[in-house]
């Protein structure tokens, strides 16, 4: 039994049979094949050269393939070596962002960058800015001080003064006589006070 004549198709009713496929292979039109209506030649383009055209494609497609198997295969053996080194995603991560950064640190446009900072730090509108700054921080920080000085000093005279004596006063006494002496922290029973006390406790 010839394996080329044999149906292996597994969904097949056939399965396994012997199949003749030469009826029916031959009604089939081959893509790109000659003579094909379906891809007339272009203009100025002999058969010959349409041939030849055919064959180099053929052969490039081939080498494409190739060269994807074998580009595979590297791309295999490198992480099985990186595997083998300990070498993870992120530590990879890590160092492709620490080279981007030093790459990036050594370009033309962020040296011209941090040394037109430089300039500007150097620069007298950028020390008087600076000082004008500090002096008014300074002033500021000062000013605070005192204002927190004086609302000190004042709160302490009106606590003091004759006033805020009798109104104290009148709160101490409003009090008392809304919380009474326990306000104090005097212990006073009243008589709605029903806190039951046992002779035997339970432990």
């Amino acid at each position: 039994m010839d394996p080329a004549s044999q149906d292996i198709n597994l969904n097949s009713p056939n399965k396994g049979l012997v199949v003749d496929h030469s009826d029916s292979l031959s009604d089939v039109p081959v893509e790109g094949a000659v003579g094909n209506s379906a891809n007339p030649l272009p203009p100025g383009l002999t058969e010959e050269e349409a041939e030849e055209l055919r064959t180099e494609l053929t052969k490039v497609e081939e080498e494409i393939n190739t060269l994807r198997q074998v580009l595979s295969a590297k791309e295999r053996h490198a992480a099985e070596l990186k595997r083998k080194l300990g070498l993870s995603p992120l530590n990879e991560f890590r160092q492709n962002l620490t080279k981007s950064w030093q790459d990036v640190q050594t370009s033309n446009a962020y040296l011209s960058a941090s040394a037109t900072l430089d300039d500007i730090a150097r620069s007298e509108a950028y020390k008087k800015t600076q000082e004008t700054l500090s002096q008014a921080g300074q002033k500021t920080s000062a000013a605070l001080t005192t204002v927190g000085t004086v609302i000190s000093r004042r709160l302490g005279d009106m606590r003091n003064s004759a006033t805020f004596k009798s109104f104290e006063d009148k709160m101490g006494n409003l009090k008392y006589k809304v919380v009474g002496p326990r306000g104090n922290g005097e212990a006073v029973s009243s008589p709605t006070d029903t806190t039951p006390t046992q002779e035997n406790p339970p432990f």
